[in-house]
């Protein structure tokens, strides 16, 4: 029995979700986002709740259980809440900034790294060694900040690079003499 999908997922005033069939839809103050499950799950809304169930007692029903659950709760909290990651720089001269629709990257490189801002994203620099990335989509908004990190990832000698702000830097000892 799955320990995610037998919860319940709770849907907040001010969102407004339409199940037809398969596809779940949610509509809130931030947006519109739907996803569309497999058939292996039922997805049933009561009394502001949405409820997952495996369709049949297949091993693939019981792996998208926990799965469609998790995506319905992460469409209910991007379209009334949504997501933020927050990524920190450091390094000497290493700084970004938001110019019109594109992230400039100053990362150490004999030229800057210009990323083009997603539709649907939104990327704020309130100091030159912070960027935060916000949207709706949590999928998509990690995976721009997955991409913005990997255009230089910290190193563990002197923790260099660009790094999620709750990220560890396990630090290596430098060579001796």
């Amino acid at each position: 029995m799955s320990r995610v999908g037998k919860n319940p997922v709770e849907v907040p005033s001010g969102v407004e979700l339409k199940i037809d069939g398969n596809v779940v839809s949610a509509k809130g103050k931030l947006g519109e986002l739907s996803f569309a499950a497999t058939d292996d799950v039922n997805i049933t809304l009561d009394e502001g709740k949405v409820t997952v169930t495996p369709a049949n007692d297949s091993k693939r029903a019981r792996s998208m259980w926990g799965t469609a659950r998790s995506r319905v709760q992460n469409l209910v909290t991007g379209v009334s809440e949504g997501y933020t990651k927050n990524l920190e720089i450091n390094g000497v001269g290493y700084r970004a900034a938001v110019q019109g629709n594109t992230l400039n990257l100053q990362l150490g490189y004999s030229h800057d790294v210009l990323f083009p801002i997603p539709e649907g994203i939104t990327i704020k620099c309130d100091k030159p060694t912070a960027v935060a990335v916000s949207g709706i989509d949590k999928q998509k908004v990690g995976q721009v900040a997955a991409v913005i990190r990997g255009y230089r990832p910290p190193e563990p000698y002197k923790g260099k690079g660009v790094k999620y702000a709750d990220e560890v830097i396990l630090r290596k000892e430098g060579k001796k003499k």
